[in-house]
């Protein structure tokens, strides 16, 4: 079954380039593209996509305003795809739910990568941003803000999370831990569950906030 992907971002190229990589895989169809924050959440309503690729900058209401009104959904998944490397706007959207955050600049394979990982419940962030992002977010957060887990992590939950938290893929973590795939995903499910995190954004940055981090980089 296709991935749908709605697109929201103003200017026309950025759409027409986004819908030609997208469209190029077997497994992605582009459902709709429009021009504004407004238009993003009508389409969502009216065509249930899976995954919602937003700009920030945006006529009326923009890309950061969009993902808290859809924070909560079990769909679409937000991938903000934006020119503007600004530590806020990347802290607001993945605070406010988005599952990655991709500069305008990468990649055809990482867009299409992305809206794979989004789709499937997963995450992607630039590299060029990942853990200085999240370092940054572990700084932002005021004295006594980080969450705590309703049961201990485990020591292999732990060391999961260690190497999610440097940006290592799903896949990259079961090599360097010597385990399957499967068990990754387990692992992540459980931490997930014990933080009441809404992706692996929000694991990733909880790792930092909480000093858990601090020797993974």
């Amino acid at each position: 079954m296709s991935i749908r992907v709605v697109i929201a971002d103003d200017q026309e190229m950025v759409r027409t380039g986004f819908r030609m990589i997208l469209e190029s895989r077997d497994d992605i169809e582009v459902v709709a593209d429009v021009v504004d924050g407004n238009a993003a959440l009508e389409a969502v309503e009216r065509l249930q996509p899976d995954v919602l690729l937003l700009d920030i900058r945006m006529p009326g209401l923009d890309g950061l305003e969009v993902t808290r009104r859809l924070a909560g959904r079990d769909r679409p998944h937000i991938v903000i795809c934006t020119t503007f490397d600004l530590d806020e706007y990347v802290h607001a959207a993945l605070h406010g739910g988005a599952s990655g955050f991709l500069l305008k600049d990468a990649s055809p394979e990482m867009l299409v990568e992305a809206v794979r990982a989004a789709a499937a419940g997963d995450s992607l962030v630039s590299p060029a941003i990942t853990v200085r992002l999240l370092k940054e977010l572990a700084s932002a957060r005021p004295a006594g803000g980080v969450r705590t887990p309703v049961e201990p992590l485990t020591e292999r939950e732990r060391d999961v999370v260690r190497c999610l938290a440097r940006g290592a893929t799903n896949a990259e973590i079961a090599g360097e831990l010597y385990v399957s795939l499967s068990t990754v995903k387990t692992h992540l499910a459980n931490v997930q569950g014990k933080l009441g995190a809404r992706n692996r954004v929000e694991i990733a940055a909880w790792a930092w906030e909480s000093g858990l981090a601090a020797n993974a980089a």
